[in-house]
């Protein structure tokens, strides 16, 4: 009986410790460049001026005080391959083509900052356009990698969307 009551009083002191997650609500991400699963134009590509394109963010609330995003490929060779990684983006409706920014981090080519798909010849690759909206501005260095963006994003999300094109060559 005694351990049955150390074992309740030990769920009970957990459950009231655990951390509880908010929900993250769904916004719509999209771009006047491209719709949803269609090809990205060459224009912000590897093949062009490797420029970002604009995103639209529909919806942002009003406790919004930063946006991050994150591009990535899950269709590389190696694996998921990072294209840019930005963060303390004001929350605005419209992040304008080729947005640049003092709040960027390295992307898998060792470059700080956005550059484009650049896949293999002959490979079709999905390129997602993760758009988190968060509760609060983020300290990270200049050069963050992904995973230092979403450790120190964590528990503050508070919407997220994405927009996915795809591109081959």
């Amino acid at each position: 009986m005694n351990r049955l009551l150390v074992l309740l009083i030990f769920l009970i002191i957990f459950s009231m410790c655990e951390k509880k997650e908010e929900a993250v609500e769904t916004i719509k991400v999209e771009s006047p460049a491209f719709k949803n699963m269609e090809r990205i134009p060459a224009k912000y590509t590897c093949d062009g001026e490797d420029l970002s394109p604009p995103l639209r963010i529909y919806g942002i609330s009003d406790r919004a005080k930063s946006i991050a995003i994150i591009v990535d490929d899950p269709d590389a060779p190696l694996g998921t391959f990072v294209h840019w990684v930005v963060w303390n983006i004001e929350p605005m409706e419209e992040i304008p083509e080729n947005y640049e920014s003092e709040y960027q981090g390295r992307n898998d080519f060792g470059n700080i900052g956005y550059n484009g798909p650049c896949p293999p010849k002959g490979e079709k690759h999905r390129y997602f356009f993760k758009v988190y909206v968060l509760d609060k501005k983020i300290e990270l260095s200049k050069g963050a990698t992904k995973k230092e963006l979403l450790r120190a994003i964590e528990g503050h999300v508070i919407q997220k969307g994405e927009l996915i094109g795809v591109y081959s060559r």
